[in-house]
């Protein structure tokens, strides 16, 4: 057995891990009762993002790319839709052409490079790895971040649709207002909202396209409420006055969650980093002291269970400090 055998068997079962960890949270979001509950609901209400095809024909669509060769060749990949939809929730002016460029060229320039002086395959493996992943992680982090400040912003423009309302305004003026007056990026989806009403789609469709633009709990309940208003009739104003209490109610209580599971958070990150650390000090003042953990077969054996046993403490300790509110 060789090194670059256990170094592939690590990968693979890191592999693993993380595709049955990806299967889990996209079942939860995809087949939960929540999930269902909720998609359900806003599809009964505002038909999802099914609207009527003719009326959203007339809003300018967006490019999968700017080559009309690549963008046939997306159109043929499954859920392609579902990619540029994460794209765009991230705020990033990147098209699909772009995030394939992205993620596919860092990881040939590694390729290319550590072949040409002659990099050993665990550790090029490694780089490729960590290359291709460069993209969806920024991707990622982008939405992330953004998801979080429209969750912020949203008892403020909850609270200015009500002052408009009580005003004199319309529900559609109010949405104008909230595009103008908040700042970014809530004010951009609001607008976006009001210019497809302005376009002559409904207020159903509109609504329902925010709600899948932006995949947040509290704005769906936001546009269920204002659905139902629109069938059942009632005070619009005060209903949107106690959903903004709600959710920063809600956003109170997460704070305080946060603040309290800080330590933990901690503790897993040292703990996480702390023998990859010693380990880089140890291998700077003394080189020869962990030679014999690749150079001995069991020394390799005790590094695999060693990766092992933490990826699992890691998957651990984040189950246990993170609480959902």
């Amino acid at each position: 057995m060789n090194f670059a055998f256990y170094a592939f068997a690590i990968l693979v079962f890191f592999s693993i891990i993380l595709l049955i960890e990806a299967t889990y949270f996209w079942w939860q979001s995809k087949h939960s009762s929540q999930a269902k509950r909720v998609e359900n609901r806003i599809r009964m209400m505002s038909a999802g993002g099914h609207g009527n095809d003719k009326a959203v024909s007339i809003l300018k669509q967006r490019e999968l790319s700017t080559s009309p060769l690549l963008t046939r060749l997306l159109l043929w990949v499954p859920r392609i839709q579902t990619v540029d939809r994460w794209l765009v929730q991230s705020g990033l002016d990147w098209s699909m052409g772009k995030l394939l460029t992205y993620t596919v060229l860092p990881p040939l320039v590694v390729w290319i490079a550590g072949s040409a002086i002659y990099v050993p395959l665990p550790p090029l493996l490694a780089a490729i790895l960590i290359a291709g992943m460069i993209a969806p992680f920024k991707v990622n982090r982008a939405k992330a971040k953004r998801m979080k400040q429209i969750e912020q912003q949203l008892p403020e423009a909850a609270d200015m649709i009500g002052r408009s309302l009580r005003a004199g305004h319309s529900f559609s003026t109010a949405l104008c207002m909230v595009g103008d007056e908040m700042p970014e990026p809530i004010g951009s989806e609001f607008r976006t909202t009001f210019g497809q009403i302005n376009f002559g789609v409904s207020l159903n469709d509109a609504l329902g396209g925010l709600a899948n633009r932006i995949p947040i709990s509290d704005l769906r309940y936001f546009v269920i409420a204002v659905l139902i208003q629109r069938e059942s009739g009632g005070n619009l104003a005060e209903i949107l006055g106690n959903i903004s209490q709600i959710i920063r109610a809600r956003l109170a209580l997460l704070g305080k969650v946060r603040v309290l599971s800080a330590e933990g958070r901690l503790s897993a990150l040292v703990l996480g980093a702390l023998p990859f650390v010693v380990a880089f000090v140890i291998s700077i003042i003394n080189p020869g002291f962990l030679r014999i953990l690749w150079t001995d077969p069991a020394g390799i054996k005790l590094v695999g269970v060693a990766l092992v046993m933490m990826v699992f403490g890691v998957i651990w300790m984040r189950k246990v400090i993170r609480i959902h509110v």
